[in-house]
């Protein structure tokens, strides 16, 4: 047995090295198979898909806001994985009540630099979350100049229209990357926004996410109307994935904006 504290400061005590874990969060389900503890991962959520040909092995055990307590019996984990955004509390106390659970908890590019290590060393592959990390590290430090300063909204979703903004992973990321989103002096961390505050805002670029709304080139005139200053942008919502994806993101968003 092995007693560790989580991000939310929780105790946690759970057979070490784990040999079956269930992670309700796919950022974190990618990272693991990425740290190359395949036949440990029992179960993962419906949205967890990467990598493809690996995660359908493990048993789907229902949503990242949702679960199917049974599957989870049946799979008698050792470990549970979640993130405090991506699960709810409730499914933290459900689950804690049979199982042990550990929580992340990821809102800045530090953040998710922390996660891959401790991640690694929660699960017996220290080394190999080492060696992730600092490719991460070398990758970001070839971020490109060419978005430095240029106004960017980052799109989540339509009727009403919402944004990223303060206190999230994604905005973070968008700092690193040189761009400058007004919208973190709204309220919430995921603010609802207007037409009118589109046109306000003086954007360069309007990052439309293929994720959680899956905005596509059809959806590029209707922003043209309200912004027509702006150039609308599909954008891979999840090379904005923490973890192992990170490694895609600097080179993802040099290629993606070179085409623009």
């Amino acid at each position: 047995m092995k007693t560790v504290i989580d991000y939310l400061g929780r105790e946690v005590s759970y057979s070490y090295p784990p040999k079956k874990i269930i992670s309700f969060a796919p950022a974190i389900t990618d990272t693991l198979f990425h740290l190359h503890i395949d036949d440990a991962i029992v179960g993962r959520t419906r949205f967890c898909v990467h990598p493809k040909g690996k995660v359908e092995k493990a048993v789907n055990v229902g949503g990242t806001k949702d679960l199917k307590i049974e599957r989870v019996r049946s799979l008698k984990p050792d470990l549970i994985i979640v993130e405090k955004e991506e699960n709810t509390k409730e499914m933290v106390d459900e689950l804690e009540a049979e199982f042990p659970v550990y929580v992340f908890e990821v809102q800045t590019v530090d953040d998710a630099l922390k996660m891959i290590v401790d991640l690694g060393t929660l699960v017996h592959r220290k080394e190999q979350a080492e060696q992730l990390h600092e490719k991460i590290i070398t990758s970001f430090q070839q971020i490109p100049l060419s978005f430095s300063g240029k106004r960017v909204a980052y799109v989540i979703w339509k009727n009403p229209y919402m944004v990223v903004g303060k206190n999230t992973y994604i905005q973070s990321l968008l700092d690193k990357l040189g761009f400058i989103n007004p919208f973190v002096a709204y309220e919430g961390r995921y603010p609802t926004i207007t037409e009118d505050d589109f046109a306000r805002e003086n954007l360069d670029y309007i990052l439309l996410a293929s994720e959680p709304y899956p905005f596509k080139d059809k959806n590029i005139p209707e922003f043209l109307t309200f912004s027509p200053h702006s150039q609308p942008v599909i954008v891979d919502g999840e090379m904005f994935w923490y973890g192992v994806k990170m490694l895609e993101a600097v080179t993802y968003f040099n290629e993606r904006f070179l085409q623009t």
